[in-house]
């Protein structure tokens, strides 16, 4: 299910609210980036897994790596090469997830 680019007015209404919760802009891409940190590698996982079937669900999976108690996520919407509000969508929710 593709979802279009963000337009200027998306942007100016959904990214102050990411970047006020610890999402930034990368510099390379138009894309989002953000490291979560946990009380160790079993909550990093088990978050990870939590997400995992949320992106199957909405067929938008994220770029990210795990280094024991930290995942660093980028979300980028590759059909559109950019930004849509699938990657807002999958943001807040990372964000609720890890609470």
């Amino acid at each position: 299910m593709m979802s279009p680019k963000l337009t200027d007015a998306e942007r100016t209404n959904h990214l102050p609210d990411l970047f006020a919760a610890g999402w930034e802009p990368m510099a390379e891409r138009d894309g989002l980036t953000k490291t979560f940190t946990f009380a160790d590698f079993r909550a990093a996982f088990g978050w990870m897994t939590q997400v995992a079937l949320l992106a199957e669900k909405m067929n938008h999976h994220p770029e990210w790596t795990n280094v024991y108690n930290r995942v660093t996520v980028t979300l980028i919407s590759h059909d559109v090469n950019g930004l849509s509000m699938r990657d807002v969508e999958m943001a807040r929710t990372m964000d609720d997830l890890a609470g």
